[in-house]
């Protein structure tokens, strides 16, 4: 399956997402509205900490990115709007930045879950 994963920054749960979904044998991308500058320090260790690397991943603007390639665009629940993109869910998921690792942990197992219901 093919995956999009939305956000504003592009930096914590659509990267985690991304990572993640990569892992689990699906094609997947992440973008954000207003990307940041570089993807969150505890994502990349939180991520790493069960053995899957963010190596090479970025943010980028959806504006960047074809949405009609993917399966399923999901938003990762910052309210995102995009007129541009047909948003086929809404997770709904807390914005983890400056809450510590322990806040990552819980977004990313979170995450996992849903991916697996999608399988």
């Amino acid at each position: 399956m093919r995956l999009l994963f939305v956000c504003v920054g592009n930096t914590c749960r659509s990267q985690m997402a991304e990572a993640v979904a990569k892992s689990m044998g699906h094609e997947a991308e992440s973008a954000g509205t207003n990307p940041g500058l570089e993807v969150a320090r505890d994502a990349i260790r939180v991520t790493g900490d069960i053995g899957i690397d963010m190596s090479g991943q970025y943010p980028k603007s959806v504006d960047d990115v074809d949405s009609s390639v993917f399966d399923r665009i999901i938003s990762m629940g910052c309210g995102v709007e995009c007129p541009a993109l047909p948003i086929d869910d809404d997770w709904g998921l807390e914005d983890p930045v400056g809450r510590g690792k322990d806040f990552y942990r819980n977004t990313l197992e979170e995450i996992k879950q849903r991916l697996l219901a999608l399988q």
